[in-house]
C-alpha cells in the first residue's frame, strides 16, 4: 500500500494503492471545501485503452477507407512500432502532399493538471517542430466573450480574470451583488491546472454574514447558494441583455447615471445613451419593454436599477451567457451597465465575469510563473474559431469572419487529437458525426474510450495523471504540488511525451521535440528553472519529499478591479484605442456586421421562448455538479446522480405535469436535430418553460451505424445548435436551443462506457 498527494483540476487528494488500482481517496487536509468529485479516482483504470489500437477497415485498406464506418466497426490491437510508423507514415504523407495546413491539431486544455504531461501543448509542441499545424483559436468556455473582451477594456479576458476584484474585498465593501447567471459553486469545483483551497463558499458565507445581499438572475434557483438567502428573478433564457438595458433606460431617465464616470472614463456614451432611449431605432428599452421579451415585472427591474446606484454593488455575469446567440453583446452590456452605475475601481464596487465559473476567479492570488512546456512557434497561420470544427471539415475553402478578418477554412486531411473529446463539447453532434467521415486520418491519444477514440484510425493509449512523475498546480493559486505516479500505467499506455518523443523519432526531429531529456528530466528541468525565478523555493529534491509547496499570501492578493484606471484615467488608460472602457467603438463600426454592432444591443435569439414554434421548451445545457465536463462520467459520483444510468434532466412541474411525466420518468428530448434520452428531476427550482441537461454524459447512440440515432445516454449536444455567436467571434451557441419533451418509458439501456469491439 503507498499514499501519494495528486491534483486534478477539480482539486487535491490523497490517494491510496495497491501499486495496480486506486483502493482510497481522501481530500487535501488544507483544502477547506473539497469537490466530491474525486471520490471518483478509482475510476481511472476502467473503459481503458489497453493496447495501440487501429480501426479495421483503415488497417486493411489505407487512409481514407470507409470514413463512415468510424464508430461502427472493431478495432485491431497493434505492437506499438506498428501503430507508431502507420501514424508517421501518415503524418510524412500529409505534409508531403497536402501541407502542414491539411493537419489539425484538436486539443482542449482540461486533459491534465500536470505542468508537463499536458496533452495540449505536448501536442502542439510535436506539430510544430514537423511543420506546424492547423490551431483553433479561443475557447468553448467563453470565445464570444475573448473576443469582445479587449474592444470593450482593452485586456484580454485572461489577463481581465487576473485582474477582478478579490473576494475577501467583496466579503468586505459590498452590500449588492446583482449576479446575472449566479454564482453557481458547482462550477467553482473546478480550475485548470489544480486547486489546493476551494474558497469561494467561504467568502461568500462572509458576505453574507455582513450582510450583502444577493440576487440572482438566472432561470434555475440554485445558481445562487440558498445558504446565501438570494432574491430569485427568472428571467427568458436569452433576455439578459433586454433587462440590463432597461436598468440603464431607468438610471438615465430618474438621473441616476453617473454622467461623471461616463464623462472621463469611458468612450461612445451618446451613441448608447441613444439606442436605450429610442433614439436609434424608435424603441424605448423601457422596463416594460424588456419585461416582456423577459417575462420579468418591470416593477423589479426598475427598483433593481435604482438599488444598484443606492449600494456598494458588484454586477457579476456568468460566463454560460455569452454561449448563445450574439453572446458577444451579454459581457458588453454588462459592463455597460456598471459604467452607468459609476462604481468601477470602487473597494466592492463594479463589474465581474466569472465569479463562481472557476475556482480562481476572484481568489486573489497572483499569477506566479509556474513551471510550463514551452512551445515552438507554430509555422502554419491557418486557424479556425475554436467551435467551427464541423464547418472546418465541411466546407474547405470557404470563407469565414473572424475578429475583422475574412479568412478560409483549410481542406484537412488528418486530425490529431490529444486531450478533450469533441463528442461531448461540440454543439450538434449528428452534424459532427458527419463532418468527422471527411478527414483520411484522425490519430487520438486517449487512456479512455471515449466517444472520440471511438472514432478514430488510430488510437495510442495514454496515461493518465496518476500514472507519472509530474508537477501540478495552477497559475492563479498558492500551492504546488509534486506528483508521483500513484499506480503503475494500465496495459501498455505510455505518456503523451513518450507517444510524440518516439513519433519525432521516426519523422527525424528528434532533437529538436526532446531537447535531449526524458519525461522525468524535464520534469526536474522546468522546477529548476522555476526555482531560479523564485530562490524562496525548496529544492526540487526537497519539493518531491514535501509532496507541495503553500507560498504565502502577497500584499497585491486584495485587488479591485481597474481602481488605478478610475483614480487617473489619462495616467492609467486602458489599452483601447481611446484609453477608455468603450460603449460603442469605432473598431467594431469599421467591422461593420449587422450581427455585431458598435454598441450593446439586445438583438433575438434565433431560438428562444420569445419566438416559439414547434419545440416549446428551452433547453440549457449546464456544467454538471459530478463531473468535470465529461471527464470521470463513469466514475461513483457521476453515476450516483443518474436515473436508470442516463443523465437527469430538471423540469418544471407544470412542464411535467403537462406531459405526464413524474419524478424519475425516462424521457425522449428532442428537435430537429436530434434526439436524446434522459432522466428526470421535476423541481420548482427551475423556470417554467426552461428544462436543464448538464453535459458530459458521454455519447452513446442506439446505432452509431444510422445518421442521427438517439443518444441513449442523454448528452444535450445532440440537440443544441452549430452555428456562431456572430460575424465577429464565431463562438458556441448551445444555450440557444429549444426542444419538445415526451415519456419514454420504453428507452433502450444505455452502455456508454464499453469498449468497442477488439480483434487482436
Amino acid at each position: 500500500m503507498k499514499t501519494r498527494t495528486t491534483v486534478t483540476h477539480w482539486g487535491a487528494y490523497e490517494v491510496d494503492s495497491d501499486g495496480t488500482h486506486v483502493t482510497g481517496v481522501r481530500p487535501f487536509s488544507k483544502d477547506p471545501d473539497p469537490s466530491p468529485i474525486g471520490a471518483s479516482l478509482d475510476a481511472v483504470t476502467r473503459s481503458r485503452v489497453l493496447r495501440p489500437a487501429i480501426r479495421q477497415s483503415w488497417l486493411d485498406g489505407g487512409p481514407g477507407t470507409r470514413g463512415d464506418l468510424r464508430g461502427v466497426e472493431p478495432f485491431v490491437e497493434v505492437a506499438w512500432d506498428t501503430a507508431l510508423d502507420l501514424a508517421a507514415s501518415e503524418l510524412d504523407r500529409v505534409r508531403s502532399t497536402h501541407g502542414n495546413r491539411a493537419i489539425f491539431g484538436g486539443s482542449y486544455g482540461w486533459s491534465s493538471a500536470g505542468r508537463f504531461h499536458h496533452a495540449q501543448s505536448q501536442l502542439h509542441r510535436f506539430l510544430a517542430v514537423i511543420g506546424g499545424y492547423t490551431d483553433k483559436r479561443d475557447t468553448y468556455s467563453h470565445a464570444a466573450g475573448e473576443v469582445i473582451t479587449p474592444h470593450v477594456v482593452g485586456h484580454g479576458y485572461w489577463d481581465l480574470q487576473q485582474a477582478h476584484t478579490s473576494m475577501s474585498v467583496i466579503a468586505q465593501y459590498t452590500d449588492l451583488v446583482v449576479s446575472f447567471g449566479g454564482i453557481p459553486l458547482k462550477n467553482a469545483q473546478v480550475q485548470n491546472g489544480g486547486m489546493g483551497r476551494h474558497t469561494l463558499r467561504g467568502w461568500l458565507q462572509a458576505a453574507r454574514d455582513r450582510g450583502t445581499r444577493f440576487v440572482n438572475v438566472s432561470p434555475t434557483r440554485d445558481d445562487v447558494a440558498a445558504e446565501l438567502d438570494p432574491e430569485w428573478l427568472a428571467p427568458r433564457p436569452g433576455s439578459d441583455v433586454a433587462v440590463m438595458a432597461a436598468m440603464i433606460h431607468t438610471l438615465v431617465t430618474e438621473d441616476l447615471a453617473d454622467e461623471g464616470f461616463l464623462e472621463t472614463h469611458c468612450v461612445g456614451w451618446p451613441e448608447l445613451r441613444s439606442y436605450v432611449l429610442g433614439g436609434a431605432d424608435g424603441t424605448p428599452k423601457t422596463a416594460e419593454w424588456a419585461g416582456a421579451l423577459s417575462d420579468l415585472d418591470p416593477d423589479r427591474i426598475r427598483r433593481l436599477a435604482r438599488e444598484l446606484v443606492e449600494s456598494r454593488s458588484m454586477l457579476n455575469i456568468s460566463w454560460s451567457l455569452q454561449r448563445s446567440d450574439h453572446g458577444e453583446q451579454t459581457w458588453w452590456m454588462l459592463i455597460a451597465l456598471a459604467c452607468v452605475v459609476g462604481q468601477i475601481g470602487l473597494p466592492g464596487g463594479g463589474f465581474g465575469i466569472g465569479y463562481g465559473a472557476v475556482a480562481s476567479v476572484g481568489n486573489g492570488a497572483p499569477r506566479r510563473a509556474f513551471p510550463a512546456l514551452g512551445r515552438p512557434v507554430n509555422p502554419v497561420d491557418d486557424f479556425i474559431p475554436v467551435s467551427r470544427i464541423a464547418d472546418m471539415l465541411l466546407h474547405p475553402g470557404a470563407p469565414f469572419t473572424y475578429d475583422g478578418e475574412t479568412r478560409s477554412y483549410p481542406f484537412i486531411d488528418l486530425i490529431y487529437w490529444s486531450g478533450g473529446n469533441p463528442f461531448h463539447h461540440h454543439q450538434d453532434l449528428n452534424r459532427l458525426t458527419t463532418a468527422w467521415q471527411r478527414p483520411s486520418t484522425i490519430i487520438v491519444n486517449e487512456p479512455f474510450w471515449t466517444s472520440t477514440a471511438k472514432r478514430a484510425d488510430i488510437v495510442f493509449p495514454a496515461t493518465t495523471p496518476l500514472e507519472r512523475r509530474d508537477i501540478g498546480g495552477s497559475a492563479r493559486e498558492d500551492f504546488l504540488f509534486a506528483l508521483e505516479p500513484v499506480i503503475d500505467p494500465v496495459g501498455e499506455s505510455r505518456d503523451d511525451y513518450q507517444i510524440f518523443s518516439d513519433l519525432a523519432t521516426r519523422l527525424g526531429v528528434e532533437a529538436e521535440f526532446t531537447e535531449g531529456r526524458t519525461s522525468d528530466e524535464w520534469v526536474r528541468h522546468l522546477y529548476e528553472s522555476f526555482e531560479s525565478r523564485y530562490p524562496d523555493s525548496p529544492t526540487y529534491d526537497e519539493f518531491v519529499e514535501a509532496g507541495f509547496i503553500q507560498y504565502p499570501e502577497t500584499p497585491d492578493a486584495v485587488k479591485v478591479l481597474f481602481d488605478a484606471f478610475r483614480a487617473d484615467p489619462e495616467g492609467s488608460p486602458l489599452p483601447t484605442p481611446s484609453g477608455r472602457i468603450e460603449l460603442d467603438s469605432s473598431t467594431l463600426a469599421r467591422f461593420g456586421h449587422p450581427d455585431c454592432p458598435s454598441h450593446p444591443m439586445f438583438l433575438a435569439p434565433h431560438e428562444w421562448l420569445g419566438d416559439v414554434g414547434e419545440y416549446p421548451l428551452h433547453l440549457l445545457s449546464s456544467q454538471p455538479s459530478t463531473r468535470l465536463h465529461s471527464q470521470l462520467d463513469h466514475g461513483a459520483t457521476s453515476a450516483a446522480r443518474k436515473i436508470d444510468g442516463r443523465e437527469v434532466m430538471r423540469m418544471h412541474p407544470a412542464d411535467a405535469a403537462a406531459r405526464d411525466i413524474s419524478d424519475g420518468d425516462t424521457v425522449r428530448v428532442f428537435n430537429d436535430r436530434g434526439v436524446c434520452f434522459a432522466g428526470v428531476a421535476v423541481t420548482d427550482g427551475i423556470r417554467s418553460g426552461v428544462v436543464d441537461l448538464p453535459t458530459g454524459a458521454w455519447y452513446d447512440p442506439v446505432d452509431p451505424s444510422i445518421p442521427g440515432s438517439p443518444c441513449r445516454h442523454g448528452n444535450p449536444n445532440v440537440l443544441t445548435r452549430d452555428e456562431g455567436t456572430s460575424s465577429l467571434a464565431q463562438g458556441p451557441v448551445a444555450q440557444s436551443c429549444l426542444v419538445q419533451v415526451e415519456r419514454a418509458p420504453d428507452a433502450p439501456t444505455p452502455d456508454p462506457h464499453a469498449s468497442p469491439d477488439i480483434i487482436g
